[in-house]
């Protein structure tokens, strides 16, 4: 046998194996000074040989790049990007079947970019991009130790009313994200439990592309909380307490205000482990003027029933959360979150009634009755949340991403009505006590791909979601025969939801012109089924939901944008439970359990504009909804108003949005923002099977304007307004509502330790602030009443950071509960 004949084969194999194993390089990049990701970061190959170019990649999200298939040699990279300084490593010897991890490699910003940076500071408080607005949260300084309804209600189309409801272009139908994760519920209830200083960055999508889901007439809202931006530990803390009221509104309690939330982060090499808890306990005192008629046309009367009297609110949340993310490779990410909370909430209306008779023909007083009422409301929810992520990055720069949410909510509560002999109050002339159960358990299952085809982008992807509701639904009067309908107050309703949907889209660039389209189709199943009625309340819907975005940049200063994107807004099951809810001594609620979902085309145009101090955006927007849903009132008896969900014909909107960000001084910024449009509604009404029409329109604007003074080194006075005018509704219109606020900081410890003096509502004796007052009418009943908050309201907030708090973390968050507390 001639072994060396088979030693040199072996070795020959060896070799040409050994010489057919590819090496790769990977890594990351980042900003030196504060350690984040620099996303779209070029990094080439050159061979030391002859410095010609061998292969190159775009850095990720996270930074992270990988270079692949390289064969044995000897290299040196280069690394570029916009406004930093081009770095080179070198000397990079590879052999066959290498891996390299550079770790993190850090670029120093250029000195241009400093410079520029000292200039148009402001301008990064806000920027532009094909389908989105992005604005930084911390520059809204009277937000600290609030929620996240703080920092939102200052961006330029989005406005607050004074019952708290949020609204985007005119419409409260909007779907909020944290994080890029759908949240399909209660917009107020999900960012009121979201400390602001949780918050890095809030993304405003008014005509949202195929791959999100379709829910929000207004479009999207994504909330971008912070994490750890470097290795190593990051602690951000905050504390806030409120000073004594500074009015008296007749409450029987004074409002309690403190709170404080803290945020631990560890990111280290392969993981990155986020912690966070607060507690807010936020009561608002308050007062409410109404008056309303009833008309009787049958017996001729015309019933009045004028009040007056205390409506506070005693409210608090405390949650934990947290989150962690293990990346074992360039080409893998797992991601889990679990999210524990609690809301509660208490509104009582004391109020006193003076209720009269009369004759319509002659105005003859036919009996007068005053007598008191105590109505307190409960709401409760305990929520329990978990999520889990797995993305794989394929070699031909492929990933798929499966992702997974559970959600688990405790929803209870009652409402306690009293109607009391006056003045004594000794005596009850009738008591309904109305409690409730409505759990709701719900999960969410999504795959999505994405691979390079040609210079542009492909994503695909398949969404499955599923939610349950049982509500039970108890009554209670004392005595008894004071309503002898008590029954149909009891009962039960059970909805089902369940979607099906899949999406394509393509996105990409072609010279000056960034573009992306696409389609998703959708199918959905929803069911309701009541105590009372043996027969299921069904709608199938299937429906395909197209869209496009075009960007051009026109030359360095200006760019033009346009969008489509057809939207729907589901109805939840608040809306959806006809079972009769005592709100008020004057008012039932229920809903509708054949209530069509609205649909609605967002087509918009605009410019961008970016100069040397600032920058500034206008978009020209149209909508068209059809089934727009309305809460409209009814005359349940003489004295009770029935309120009700129904389905108008269509509605449209046509506005412009505009804001500006300025620093005309190095001490001095400003931020503008504003909205305005015309808003029409028409159509059939269908109120508890009784016809009626509306026909409604008037033009609607807010105006959100945010100023800084730099005082010093170390000092900084802000103020800012929030102004939302008159507005139109299905019958009737719903006043104008002014918020201003100021605030005066002082940071110490080289800016990680800040003490904050905050003075919200700012109204100075002039009874302009925090009132609103909401007006409806109909052919045989006319209400209104006028909602007065507590004003002046000062507050202490201070807060610490141990290194910075930046980026995103993957916390959960409500997917379905928050919108039935």
């Amino acid at each position: 046998m001639n072994y060396r004949f088979i030693f040199l084969s072996i070795l020959l194999m060896t070799a040409q194996a050994a010489m057919g194993q590819k090496a790769s390089i990977t890594g990351t990049i980042n900003d030196k000074k504060d350690g984040q990701p620099l996303e779209y970061a070029s990094v080439a190959v050159f061979s030391n040989a002859d410095s010609s170019l061998v292969t190159g990649a775009l850095t990720r999200a996270n930074g992270g790049f990988a270079l692949e298939k390289l064969a044995p040699g000897n290299y040196y990279l280069r690394i570029l990007y916009m406004g930093y300084e081009t770095r080179y490593i070198g000397n990079l010897a590879l052999t066959a079947g290498q891996q390299l991890n550079l770790g993190q490699t850090p670029l120093a910003r250029s000195s241009a970019l400093l410079e520029q940076v000292n200039i148009t500071g402001v301008q990064s408080n806000a920027s532009n991009r094909i389908d989105k607005q992005t604005f930084r949260a911390g520059q809204f300084e009277s937000a600290k130790g609030g929620s996240a309804i703080d920092v939102l209600k200052n961006l330029p189309s989005v406005s607050l009313d004074g019952e708290g409801g949020i609204s985007v272009r005119g419409s409260s139908g909007f779907l909020v994200m944290i994080n890029g994760k759908p949240v399909v519920t209660d917009a107020r209830t999900v960012l009121s439990q979201l400390p602001a200083n949780a918050v890095e960055n809030i993304e405003l999508v008014t005509a949202p592309s195929a791959k999100y889901d379709p829910d929000g007439k207004a479009g999207i809202i994504n909330i971008i909380t912070r994490k750890g931006a470097a290795d190593g530990f990051s602690i951000s803390a905050n504390a806030q307490g409120g000073l004594p009221s500074t009015g008296d509104h007749g409450n029987k309690e004074k409002p309690k205000r403190f709170g404080g939330d803290l945020t631990v982060n560890f990111k280290k090499n392969k993981w990155d482990i986020s912690v966070g808890g607060n507690y807010t306990r936020n009561d608002n005192a308050g007062y409410r003027e109404g008056d309303v008629y009833t008309k009787n046309f049958s017996t001729g009367i015309i019933t009045r029933f004028p009040s007056n009297g205390e409506r506070s609110f005693d409210k608090y949340n405390y949650a934990g959360r947290a989150s962690a993310t293990f990346s074992p490779d360039s080409n893998n990410t797992f991601s889990a979150g679990i999210f524990i909370g609690k809301r509660y909430q208490a509104r009582l209306a004391d109020i006193l009634y003076n209720n009269t008779a009369s004759r319509m023909a002659n105005g003859e007083l036919i009996s007068s009755t005053t007598y008191f009422n105590s109505n307190l409301q409960t709401k409760q929810g305990n929520f329990y949340l978990g999520n889990v992520d797995y993305t794989h990055r394929f070699r031909n720069r492929s990933a798929l991403t499966a992702s997974a949410l559970f959600e688990s909510a405790r929803l209870f509560g009652n409402t306690r009505n009293k109607n009391l002999v006056y003045p004594e109050t000794g005596g009850v002339l009738q008591e309904v006590y109305n409690p409730y159960e409505n759990p709701i358990d719900g999960y969410r299952f999504k795959l999505d791909y994405s691979v390079n085809i040609g210079k542009g982008k492909l994503e695909s992807g398949y969404q499955f979601r599923h939610d349950r509701q049982d509500g039970k639904f108890d009554y209670f009067v004392t005595p008894a025969a004071s309503q002898p309908d008590a029954d149909r107050f009891r009962g039960s309703a059970r909805a089902r939801n369940q979607i099906n949907s899949v999406y394509t889209q393509y996105s990409g660039s072609l010279k000056k012109l960034e573009y992306v389209a696409g389609l998703r189709y959708e199918y959905a199943a929803r069911t309701v089924e009541l105590s009372y009625d043996p027969t299921p309340h069904k709608l199938d819907l299937s429906n395909l939901f197209p869209s496009a975005n075009l960007l051009y940049t026109i030359n360095k200063g200006w760019k033009a944008k346009a969008g489509y994107s057809k939207r729907i807004q589901r109805t939840n099951n608040f809306e959806l439970n006809p079972i009769p809810e005592r709100e008020h001594s004057e008012t039932l609620e229920q809903g509708d359990p054949d209530l069509l979902p609205s649909f609605t085309d967002l087509a918009e145009i605009g410019s961008i504009h970016n100069f040397k101090k600032g920058s500034f955006f206008a978009t020209l927007y149209y909508q068209h909804i059809k089934n727009p849903i309305q809460r409209v009132n009814s005359v349940y008896a003489d004295t009770i108003l029935n309120r009700v969900f129904t389905n108008a014909e269509a509605a449209t909107a046509i506005g412009l949005e505009a804001g500006a960000n300025f620093e005309p001084t190095k001490w001095w910024s400003l931020y503008l923002g504003g909205n305005i449009y015309n808003y029409k509604i028409k159509g059939d009404l269908n109120i508890l099977g009784e016809k009626s029409s509306v026909n409604n329109t008037n033009w609607v604007y807010s105006i959100n304007a945010n100023t800084n003074f730099k005082l010093g080194p170390s000092w900084s006075l802000q103020a800012n307004v929030n102004y939302l005018s008159a507005r139109p509704t299905a019958q009737g219109e719903d006043s104008r509502f002014l918020v201003p606020n100021a605030s005066l900081k002082k940071t110490f410890l080289n800016g990680r330790f800040s003490a904050t003096l905050q003075w919200q509502n700012i109204d100075l004796g002039m009874k302009q602030t925090q009132r609103q007052r909401i007006s409806t009418s109909g052919p045989d009943f006319y209400t209104t009443t006028n909602y007065i908050y507590e004003t002046d309201v000062f507050l202490i907030n201070l807060s610490y950071n141990l290194n910075r708090l930046s980026g995103k973390s993957k916390l959960p968050n409500s997917e379905f509960g928050d919108k039935e507390f």
